[in-house]
């Protein structure tokens, strides 16, 4: 039975302490299969959408996962690469960074896991009960705290370890939307960006959550508000200089506004001609960055009278993420022993 493995009888452990590090998730393959076993875990999860699951069961086993995948298959494809998807590749590469940063300490052990799809928070933790680990540091991968993402992250977290014998001790870092050092990161991204463009007007796009999961509580509202304030005065932003705003909605219930192509077109509209984007609420790109953003809202903005569209990278490997999500982590007391990096 599976709680009754874990470390080695006579108390020998062999890793100190594991960070595990957690993203959405993504398809195995850009095709309507996979995909749809993606979109059913994902649309499945009743934390991410929020509805009476004898309402919304039979909708999305019925027209949504009928029609929506092969719709966004082709979507994926026009963002996959001989690596795999773009999310998965870049945490993968996120992970090994930061394990880098650790490198020559054995005591501690970096993982990654997705909450739908592979590789499964169950089956990463596992990998860790097998090392002895017995201090457990969760990190999702969402700098701004919503119960749709990292409340889901804990979830699954949760009825993971229900089955160990001996449960870790057990940290978990829920959000990080002012750290400084995520910030320093972002606006240096930032600045490479505009050093390589052009300094224009820059618009903040996050990923949006219903209106009815702030009035509930959800602080992701107030959050990301908070990122965008830090990083606006980081950049030394005028209030006329950015733009704050929010894509990715799904559904007919009302999405947190404005929306970010509304706002391009209403930009044009104030003869405002070059823009550039920056998304901090994805740690990594994936498709909402590189195919919403950068192909769909970018061919609106130019079609509308806009001559430049500059998008910013998500952090992804890039040394500044890996320095604050170290910074995180030492202030968590995860620590590499004295002279080893």
């Amino acid at each position: 039975m599976a709680w009754f493995r874990g470390a080695d009888p006579n108390g020998v452990t062999s890793v100190d302490t594991a960070v595990l590090l957690v993203n959405l998730g993504t398809p195995d393959a850009p095709e309507s299969g996979p995909i749809r076993r993606y979109l059913a875990q994902f649309l499945g999860d009743l934390r991410v959408v929020e509805a009476c699951p004898w309402y919304w069961l039979p909708i999305l086993y019925g027209p949504i996962l009928t029609f929506r995948p092969r719709k966004t298959a082709h979507l994926y494809r026009s963002i996959w690469t001989e690596a795999g998807s773009p999310l998965r590749v870049h945490s993968v590469a996120l992970a090994e960074a930061l394990q880098a940063h650790y490198a020559g300490d054995s005591s501690i052990a970096v993982e990654l896991a997705m909450t739908y799809g592979v590789p499964t928070i169950a089956a990463a933790v596992e990998r860790l009960q097998a090392k002895g680990v017995r201090r457990l540091v969760v990190l999702p991968l969402y700098p701004q705290y919503s119960g749709s993402t990292t409340g889901a992250v804990f979830d699954t977290l949760v009825k993971t370890l229900m089955r160990w014998r001996r449960v870790p001790h057990l940290q978990f870092i829920a959000e990080y939307h002012a750290h400084p050092a995520y910030i320093a990161a972002l606006a240096e991204s930032v600045r490479a960006t505009w050093a390589k463009d052009g300094r224009s007007h820059l618009v903040f796009s996050n990923h949006g959550i219903p209106v009815k999961y702030v009035t509930a509580g959800d602080p992701y509202r107030r959050q990301v508000g908070e990122t965008t304030r830090l990083l606006a005065q980081a950049l030394g932003l005028r209030d006329d200089e950015y733009s704050e705003c929010f894509q990715s909605r799904f559904g007919p219930t009302e999405w947190l506004q404005p929306y970010t192509d509304d706002r391009l077109l209403e930009l044009v509209a104030q003869g405002v001609r070059e823009v550039t984007v920056v998304t901090p609420s994805f740690a990594v790109d994936c498709l909402e960055t590189l195919e919403e953003i950068g192909t769909v809202s970018r061919a609106k903005f130019l079609a509308a009278g806009g001559t430049r569209f500059s998008l910013v990278p998500a952090l992804n490997a890039s040394p500044g993420h890996v320095e604050a999500l170290a910074a995180l982590l030492a202030e968590q007391g995860v620590l590499p022993r004295a002279g080893l990096v």
